[in-house]
C-alpha cells in the first residue's frame, strides 16, 4: 500500500523538480511560487470580547498579496485573538472571514511555540510548516485510494504539496545548519537550550509556504542575526502577512500598514504607510479628536450659557409684569409681554441651536502605565565578581572569566542565541555551579530581575497569591492596588498565574519591581511580551534608577535608548569588555 503511493507522489513531484540552493540568510527558494493561485485573505464585521468586556467590533480587514500588516495595541486588546479568529482556530463572535481561494493555506505561528514531550526537531518543523497534518491528511486519503475510493485524494496531494511536503527533510537540513543549529534533526525539543529553540523556531518559519502568514510575536528570543534574517524573509515574501511585533525597528523595516486596536477608545483603525507614518497619523489624529471635542464643548457650554442669561432675563420679565400687574397703562403691559416673549423666543431658538450642534464624544482618557524601579540603600562598591570562573553545560563551555560590576555600573549584555549571555547573568548572581573559579556577589546587594522564561509567576497560586509571597510585606489590598496600576485588574489577579499571557506575566514582574526596593537590576530581553507603550514607559524608568543595572536584549531601540557605561559581549562562551 505504502509503495503505491509513493509512486503516485513522485510522479506529481517530478513536475516542480527539486528545490535549489537555500540563499545564505534568506527564506528558501519556492519551487511552486509560480504555480499558486493569488491569495486573499478578507475580515468582515468581525468582533471579539471576553464576557461582558469588548476587545474590538466592526473589524474589517483585506489583506492582499505582497500586504504586511503590523497588529498593534496595548497588552489585552485583543491582538492574538484577531490572529487565531483569522486562522479560523477560533469562531468569530460577530463577523466572517473568507479566504479566496477556499482552498489556501493560512499558516498561524504562535508567540510560545509548544515544545511537546518527546518531539524531535524533524517533527517540530513539520508540525509548525502544516506539513504534518498534511501529511496525515494524505496519507488517509490513500488509503481511501487503495481501496478504491478517490474522493479527496487529490485535494490532500495538492495541499501536501504546496505545503512542501516533498522536499522538506532536504530543506530542513540546509536551513538549520545554515542558522547554526548543530544539534541536528533527531534531537528532542525540550533538551534544547533556549537559544537553540529560538533557531529551531526561526528554521520553522523559514521553511514555511503558507498563502497567507499569521504571525504571533515572531521577534521575540531572536537575536540580531535572526532578525535580519527575519526581516529578510516577511520584505521578500509574496503572500499577505499579518504580524504582531514589539520591536520597533522591525516594524519600522517592515510593515507597510498598520492595524491599531485601540482599546481604550473602543475604536479599529488602520493606517496606510509603514510604521513610522502610523506614528505621525495617530499622533496628529489624537490631537485633532481633542481640538474638535474641545471645540464642540466649548461651542455647547457658550449657548447653554447664553440659554441660562436668556431664561433668566425672561424670568425678571415674568416677575416685572406681575408686580406691576394693577398698572392701568396698556402700552407698559404690552410692552412688558413683548419684551418676555422676545426672551423666551431667544431662548427656544438656542435651545435648538443646542438640538442642532454635531455631537463630540470626549476622547477617552488612555491608560497609562507609570513605571518606577523602587531603589534600595546603595550596595558596596563592588557589586559582583567572576574570577576565572568556568561554567559548563553539557557541551557548552563560558569562560574563563574575569569581570568586575561596580555600584551604579550599567551595563549592556549582547551577543547571539546560545552565546552564553543568560549562563553569564546566573554566574555572576550566584546561581550557576563553577567548573572552577570564583564568582562574589558583594554586600548589601539586593537583586530584582525580570528572567527571559518570566519564571517567577509561573505557578498554580492565584496571581495576587503568588505576588503576596513575594512581597509578603505588602498588605492584600496594596498589592491588588499596585497590579491594576499594571493593567492586571479583578479579572487577572484572581487567575492562576500560569494561565495568565506572557504580557500580562511580564507586567506582573514589572509590578514586583516597584513593589519591593532593589539595587542590583537584572532584565533579560525585558521587552518581549511587552507593548509598545509598557516599553517606552520602561525606558523612561531606566533613566531614573540609580543602581546598578544589567541589561540583556536585542531590542535595538531600546539599546539606543537606554543610556549605558559598559558593553560586554557574549561570542562562543567568551566574554569581550568594550
Amino acid at each position: 500500500m505504502f509503495a503505491e503511493s509513493a509512486n503516485i507522489i513522485r510522479l506529481r513531484c517530478v513536475f516542480w523538480g527539486p528545490s535549489p540552493q537555500t540563499p545564505a540568510g534568506g527564506k528558501p527558494p519556492d519551487p511552486q511560487a509560480s504555480e499558486r493561485p493569488v491569495t486573499t485573505l478578507v475580515a468582515k464585521d468581525l468582533a471579539a470580547g471576553h464576557g461582558d468586556r469588548v476587545l474590538f467590533s466592526g473589524l474589517d480587514l483585506v489583506v492582499a498579496p505582497g500586504d504586511v500588516i503590523g497588529l498593534v495595541g496595548v497588552n489585552g486588546a485583543g491582538k492574538s485573538t484577531l490572529l487565531k479568529t483569522l486562522a479560523g482556530l477560533i469562531p468569530a463572535e460577530e463577523g466572517r472571514v473568507s479566504l479566496n481561494p477556499p482552498s489556501a493555506n493560512v499558516g498561524h505561528l504562535p508567540q510560545e511555540p509548544e515544545r511537546r514531550e518527546g518531539e524531535t526537531v524533524r517533527d517540530f518543523l513539520a508540525r509548525r510548516t502544516g506539513v504534518a497534518a498534511a501529511q496525515a491528511d494524505l496519507d488517509t486519503a490513500t488509503e481511501a485510494l487503495t481501496a478504491g475510493n478517490d474522493e479527496g485524494y487529490s485535494d490532500a496531494l495538492d495541499r501536501w504539496l504546496a505545503l512542501g511536503g516533498a522536499d522538506l527533510e532536504e530543506r530542513s537540513l540546509e536551513v538549520v545548519a545554515d542558522l547554526g543549529l548543530t544539534v541536528g534533526l533527531d534531537a528532542v525539543m525540550t533538551s534544547l537550550s533556549g537559544g537553540q529553540a529560538a533557531r529551531a523556531g526561526m528554521a520553522s518559519l523559514l521553511l514555511s509556504r503558507y498563502d497567507i502568514f499569521l504571525l504571533d510575536e515572531p521577534t521575540n528570543d531572536l537575536d540580531l542575526d535572526g532578525l535580519e534574517r527575519l526581516e529578510k524573509f516577511v520584505t521578500g515574501l509574496r503572500a499577505g502577512t499579518v504580524l504582531v511585533s514589539h520591536d520597533r525597528e522591525f516594524l519600522a523595516r517592515t510593515v507597510t500598514k498598520v492595524l491599531e486596536l485601540d482599546l481604550h477608545q473602543q475604536q479599529v483603525n488602520l493606517y496606510g504607510g509603514g510604521y513610522e507614518s502610523y506614528l505621525e497619523e495617530r499622533d496628529r489624529a489624537r490631537r485633532h479628536a481633542r481640538e474638535d471635542y474641545e471645540e464642540f464643548a466649548d461651542t455647547k457650554a457658550s449657548l447653554e450659557a447664553r440659554a441660562r442669561m436668556q431664561r433668566s432675563w425672561m424670568e425678571k420679565g415674568v416677575k416685572n409684569a406681575r408686580r406691576k400687574a394693577g398698572d392701568n397703562d396698556k402700552n407698559a403691559r404690552k410692552f412688558r409681554a413683548d419684551a418676555t416673549e422676545k426672551q423666551a423666543s431667544k431662548a427656544r431658538q438656542t435651545d435648538r441651536m443646542i438640538e442642532r450642534l454635531d455631537v463630540v464624544e470626549e476622547p477617552r482618557k488612555e491608560w497609562e502605565l507609570r513605571m518606577e524601579i523602587a531603589a534600595a540603600p546603595r550596595s558596596g562598591a563592588v557589586v559582583a565578581s567572576l574570577r576565572a570562573a568556568v561554567v559548563e553545560r553539557g557541551s557548552f563551555r563560558l569562560g574563563p572569566v574575569d569581570l568586575q560590576i561596580d555600584w551604579a555600573d550599567r551595563v549592556a549584555i549582547t551577543g547571539a542565541n546560545g552565546a552564553g549571555k543568560s549562563t553569564l547573568l546566573a554566574a555572576l548572581l550566584g546561581r550557576a555551579e563553577l567548573a572552577s573559579g570564583y564568582a562574589t556577589l558583594g554586600s548589601g546587594v539586593v537583586v530584582g530581575e525580570v528572567d527571559q522564561a518570566r519564571g517567577l509567576f509561573l505557578g498554580d497560586l492565584p496571581l495576587v497569591d503568588a505576588f503576596e509571597e513575594a512581597v509578603p510585606e505588602m498588605t492584600p489590598a496594596d498589592v491588588r492596588t499596585l497590579l491594576a496600576k499594571f493593567g492586571l485588574k479583578a479579572a487577572h489577579v484572581v487567575r492562576s498565574a500560569a494561565s495568565l499571557s506572557p504580557g500580562e506575566r511580564t507586567r506582573a514582574a514589572l509590578a514586583l519591581l516597584q513593589a519591593r526596593g532593589v539595587n542590583l537590576l537584572v532584565l533579560d530581553e525585558p521587552t518581549n511580551h511587552l507593548d509598545l507603550a509598557a516599553i517606552e514607559q520602561l525606558e523612561s524608568a531606566l533613566e531614573n534608577y540609580p543602581g546598578t543595572l544589567l541589561l540583556v536584549t536585542h531590542d535595538r531601540r531600546m539599546l539606543e535608548a537606554v543610556q549605558v557605561n559598559r558593553h560586554l559581549t557574549v561570542e562562543g562562551g567568551q566574554v569581550t569588555v568594550s
